[in-house]
């Protein structure tokens, strides 16, 4: 029997496929969310400084669907180790704007798209930059050039920087001064505790379309020890034991299926 008909799932749970009407409310994770939407209503930057596994993508797609499509236009941008040019380029492929040219042609040309969204259309422009500590210091410089409008006498564009710890140190860097300065808001998300991963996990299960949890309380004790309160680690442990149970006819998740599923996943 399959882990959907062995639990009575109608879905997969602990899967990446979660919608956002599905999501579990935390407050520290609803106190982030209204410090990066007051932000950008604010016509603001903000920071998200997260470890890996606690919500920031999630965060970031909430905030994206927050912000009414009448009135913002939201540009997501995943960040890899690129140039001063190069990043203006993936700025402009996701703004739809035209990417050839010099680096100072390119951001003359940005800081126009953006300007004629907001003035001509009354829509303000936002870029959610996401992986943000992979970025070199003089690159992330450069949201201080594209966020200069009029001598900074106007807010136009809003810019949120998503990333691991490393991106707090990183604004800390003398030559970013200027860019620190630009945020009005920065949180920094932390792992669940072990009440929250055991409401995580029933609540994932529920809402899969499980009439019951069908983890032991002592296995979801033992997939807190093993995650630490990680989310994306929670997930993978939770699916791996479930299949496990599923795979050797156990209608109860227990103990020894979360040992073997931590097993079974890559260090």
């Amino acid at each position: 029997m399959n882990t959907l008909a062995r639990f009575r799932f109608h879905k997969m749970p602990f899967t990446s496929e979660v919608s956002l009407d599905e999501r579990l409310e935390f407050p520290h994770l609803d106190e982030a969310f209204e410090g990066l939407a007051r932000s950008v209503e604010q016509r603001m930057s903000a920071a998200l400084l997260a470890p890996a596994g606690t919500g920031k993508t999630a965060l970031l797609r909430r905030l994206k669907s927050k912000l009414p499509q009448t009135r913002y236009q939201v540009h997501y941008v995943k960040v890899t180790d690129l140039s001063k040019r190069d990043m203006c380029r993936e700025i402009a492929a996701a703004c739809g704007a035209e990417s050839a040219g010099s680096y100072p042609m390119l951001v003359r040309r940005l800081q126009e798209r953006f300007e004629s969204t907001y003035a001509n259309d009354a829509i303000r422009p936002v870029i959610l930059f996401d992986e943000a500590h992979d970025v070199r210091p003089d690159v992330l410089g450069l949201l201080r050039i594209l966020t200069n409008f009029e001598m900074d006498s106007r807010l136009v564009l809003s810019v949120v920087l998503a990333g691991q710890p490393p991106l707090g140190a990183l604004l800390r860097h003398e030559r970013l001064e200027d860019v620190q300065q630009r945020l009005n808001f920065c949180v920094t998300l932390r792992l669940l505790s072990r009440d929250e991963t055991a409401r995580y996990i029933e609540h994932r299960c529920a809402v899969a379309g499980a009439p019951a949890c069908p983890f032991a309380p002592d296995a979801i004790e033992a997939v807190f020890e093993a995650g630490r309160g990680n989310l994306r680690a929670t997930d993978r442990l939770a699916r791996g034991a479930l299949e496990q149970a599923a795979r050797l006819g156990f209608d109860v998740v227990s103990v020894p299926h979360v040992v073997a599923a931590r097993k079974n996943l890559a260090p």
